[in-house]
């Protein structure tokens, strides 16, 4: 039972007759008495007609997904199964990042009928938002005193990464349209893909040149010459892109308000976009000492759904990464050369240790790119030295930006590559070395 602001000021009126009849009179008293048992009465018979909130069966119709930041509507059937009308307030227990506009709403369902409540939602948080219970209070006819219970209604929302980076891929397919011959250029020698044949022209590889189609092509009519034949070659496709995710506890620090975690989400459905469109097939493993999420053997677009699927339950493991055991784990998923490209930070020498001692395993049969995003306000740190605080914040950002350009040499010097970049330009710049590396011929 809840009592209203209404029956509390009622009960407050019958102070009335005690300030005026000067609080010693037992006049004053019997009609203070007097008074409250009225109220009580009230209350109880306003208690009486109120509709049973017990009575009332519920139902959801939520979206299966959402995308983070974005809105989503999620609709509650409320039917009222008791003889009375049901007049009172449904309040949606939806969890805080499931991001309610409102948990509470009024509503006025006769007997027998049904009435939908729609809540707006914005999720600030990736993964599963849930809500569990709905708490129903309905009042009587004289607003009073009403009746509540707490009814079971399950429902969740799988809220997905946001693929902010989307808006970079126009641009890199409309590159990726040159390089792979959709501007009917086909690139010349050695290839896996053979095209056609066609008359040798001075330049062009003499290893290209078949000599059996030359035979075949004898023209004893117009001369004893013969005309030479080469083979043309399309760009190779049905090559190999692996991306590990890492998930361990460096991940979890926040770069321009974001988690280090999500900026790699936001690299590695791009650059998956991107090439699963060049004909590549991609693979995804999130990992730091145990596979957090996998995405194997997807291609088109089915890859970027079970990519964005696979990242929405994903959160940052606050243990250390184990390295070792990547080698692997990438063995497991191809057995061709590939191109791995591994998401972490190399800001630290010390926590960059187990990735470096692992390197040279991968880059020995795999042709590897490290990613990692940096902090912009780093950069801007060494640049403000006012004060002695700012001086001593800009050695501390000259000494990080000294150890990221260590690690990074000595990832280059295992054979490995290197992609830097704030959140905003990290995902392009993965996306860019992946066309420039298509471009020299050696993805």
């Amino acid at each position: 039972m809840t009592l209203s602001g209404r029956f509390v000021a009622l009960l407050a009126l019958g102070a009335i007759p005690v300030v005026v009849l000067g609080g010693a009179d037992a006049v004053a008293y019997a009609v203070l008495g007097g008074w409250v048992l009225l109220c009580l009465v009230l209350g109880a018979v306003d208690l009486t007609l109120a509709a049973s909130p017990r009575r009332v069966v519920l139902s959801r119709d939520v979206p299966a997904r959402v995308r983070l930041h974005a809105e989503a509507e999620a609709q509650l059937f409320v039917t009222n199964t008791g003889p009375r009308p049901l007049r009172g307030t449904v309040r949606d227990a939806w969890e805080p990042s499931a991001g309610a506009a409102t948990a509470r709403a009024r509503v006025a369902i006769p007997a027998g009928e049904r009435r939908l409540v729609t809540t707006a939602l914005r999720p600030w948080r990736r993964g599963e938002r849930r809500v569990a219970q709905v708490t129903i209070r309905s009042w009587g006819p004289l607003h009073l005193c009403a009746r509540q219970a707490t009814l079971e209604s399950p429902g969740r929302i799988r809220v997905l990464p946001p693929f902010d980076a989307r808006k970079h891929l126009p641009s890199r397919l409309a590159r990726l349209r040159e390089l792979d011959g959709a501007t009917s250029v086909l690139h010349r020698g050695q290839g896996t893909e053979f095209d056609s044949l066609r008359e040798y022209v001075r330049g062009d590889d003499v290893r290209s040149i078949d000599w059996r189609a030359t035979a075949r092509r004898h023209d004893p009519v117009n001369g004893a010459g013969t005309r030479v034949m080469v083979r043309t070659w399309r760009p190779e496709r049905d090559r190999r892109v692996v991306i590990v995710i890492d998930t361990g506890r460096t991940s979890a620090a926040r770069v321009d308000d974001e988690p280090r975690l999500d900026t790699a989400f936001e690299a590695s459905l791009l650059l998956g976009a991107l090439a699963t469109r060049a004909g590549d097939r991609v693979d995804l493993l999130a990992y730091d000492r145990r596979p957090r999420g996998r995405v194997h053997a997807a291609n088109g677009p089915e890859l970027l759904s079970r990519m964005v699927d696979v990242m929405a339950g994903i959160e940052p493991a606050l243990i250390e990464s184990d390295w070792s055991a990547i080698p692997g784990q990438v063995s497991a998923m191809t057995s061709q050369r590939s191109l791995v490209v591994l998401l972490t930070p190399i800001e630290s020498p010390a926590a960059s240790r187990g990735l470096l001692a692992v390197l040279p395993q991968l880059t020995a049969k795999h042709l590897v790119v490290v990613a990692s995003v940096t902090d912009p306000g780093t950069v801007a740190a060494t640049t403000q030295r006012g004060n002695r605080s700012e001086v001593y914040r800009a050695a501390a950002a000259e000494r990080e930006l000294v150890d990221i350009a260590r690690v990074a040499a000595a990832i280059r010097r295992l054979g490995g590559d290197v992609v830097t970049g704030s959140p905003e330009e990290l995902p392009p710049a993965l996306a860019d070395r992946y066309l420039a590396l298509k471009a020299a011929g050696r993805l």
